[in-house]
Order: C-alpha cells, then structure tokens, then sequence
C-alpha cells in the first residue's frame, strides 16, 4: 500500500482531539535525562496514527477514561542523545536504525480518570527497570487492570505494545513512514 502524501503529513494531535492532554516529558526537565530536549510542548503524529489515536479516546471515555500523552514524534537527533545517555535497545533504539518514534508512528502515553488524574500504572513514566515490561505481573491489582485496559484500548484500534515499556505502543502500520529528522518547531 503506497501513503499519499497526506498520509506522510506530520499532524498536531492537539488539532485532532482536543480531549487528549498533552504533557510532552521531553520538552520539560522532567524525563530521564532531566534537561528540556523539545522546544515545544505539542504532540506530532503522522495524519492517521493521530486519527486511530483520537478513535482509542473514544472508546476510552465511554468507559470513564481518558489518555495522556508523553512522547510521540521525536527528530532523530534527539533520539542520538537518548542513546549517548542510555544505549541499551530494550529502551532506547538505536539511531543508527531509528525508532518507531522517529517515524512519528508511536506513542508514549497513560490513562486518566475521568477527573483527569492519572490512575495507578505499573511504574512512573520512563523507569527503566523490569516492573515496566509488560510480562512482569508482581503489581497490584488495580495496576495490572489499568495497564490492561490501556492495551485492550490501544490495540482493538491498530497499535502494539512495547514489550518493555508498558506506556510505548507502536502503530501496526509503522515501517510505511520514513524516518524523519525534522525539528519539531518546523513542523
């Protein structure tokens, strides 16, 4: 299948649903390298993974749900300081492959309540320890069942799971879109 080219269109999620919250980590010190890497606090997506994301908000909010997301597209040179700072590739891919994320067809994200608090997950955004992987299941109850409802959410609509980041989901559609390297502000 050959992506016209609105689908390769870079989109503000923002603009497609304005019900998603948006609180890009890396555009604050509050992510794991504790320095602002993004000069904007705006999600981007590719066209259609930012529409498959809207349809999971749908689905979501009938169940009293809401999402929240972390990261989405991410230049390739952040993703080159990401692994000077942590080179392993159960976390960080490698820029010499690239990440989903720099393709702009994945997600790092959470679930709210329906006050638009964030409900118990597994670990914090961004731990880099087993807890996070989506195979450990010494957690309690009420995580387990919201990390649970996150993925039912996300893949009825198109997205996979990271297997080591309970927050990352891929969209099944990823390697049609070209890595990018383009600075958010030029978006």
């Amino acid at each position: 299948m050959e992506l016209s080219e609105k689908d390769l269109q870079f989109v503000d999620l923002a603009l497609i649903d304005p019900r998603i919250i948006i609180e890009m980590r890396y555009a604050s010190e509050n992510n794991f390298l504790r320095v602002p890497l993004y000069p904007v606090n705006k999600c981007f997506l590719r066209r259609k993974v930012a529409h498959k994301l809207s349809t999971v908000q749908d689905w979501l909010e009938k169940r009293g749900k809401r999402l929240k997301i972390f990261d989405g597209y991410r230049p390739l040179h952040v993703q080159r300081k990401f692994w000077e700072f942590l080179p392993d590739e159960r976390y960080v891919a490698s820029p010499e492959k690239g990440s989903v994320h720099n393709r702009g067809a994945a997600v790092d994200l959470t679930l709210l309540d329906s006050s638009g608090y964030e409900v118990m997950m597994p670990t914090a955004f961004d731990d880099f320890t087993e807890k996070a992987h989506w195979a450990f299941y010494d957690l309690s109850v009420e995580a387990l069942a919201n990390r649970a409802l996150l993925r039912r959410a996300m893949e009825l609509r198109g997205f996979n799971i990271h297997p080591h980041e309970w927050w990352h989901y891929n969209d099944v559609d990823w390697k049609m879109y070209p890595i990018e390297d383009v600075k958010l502000e030029d978006l």
